[in-house]
C-alpha cells in the first residue's frame, strides 16, 4: 500500500474531528514562536554588549575651520 493511498483512508476520519470554526497553530506554532523570541531576546542582549563598548568622542573641528564660523557668525549677527 502507497502512502497516498493510506493517507486518503485516513482523511476522512480527521475530517469528522476537525472544527472548521476552531483552528489554531498548535504545538508547532507554539516552539516556533518561542524560538524566534528567544534568538531575539539574544540578538538583543548582544546589541547591548556591543553598544556597551563603544566609546565616541567627537574629533574637535580643524581650526581654519572654527575661524570661518565664528566670521560668518559675526558676520550674520551685524545684518
Amino acid at each position: 500500500m502507497y502512502a497516498t493511498q493510506a493517507l486518503t483512508h485516513l482523511v476522512p476520519l480527521a475530517a469528522d474531528e476537525l472544527d472548521k470554526n476552531k483552528v489554531t497553530p498548535g504545538v508547532l506554532g507554539f516552539l516556533v514562536f518561542a524560538a524566534l523570541a528567544v534568538g531575539v531576546w539574544f540578538l538583543m542582549k548582544s546589541m547591548n554588549r556591543h553598544m556597551g563598548k563603544v566609546d565616541f568622542e567627537e574629533a574637535p573641528e580643524p581650526a581654519g575651520r572654527a575661524e570661518d564660523t565664528a566670521v560668518k557668525a559675526r558676520a550674520a549677527g551685524q545684518d
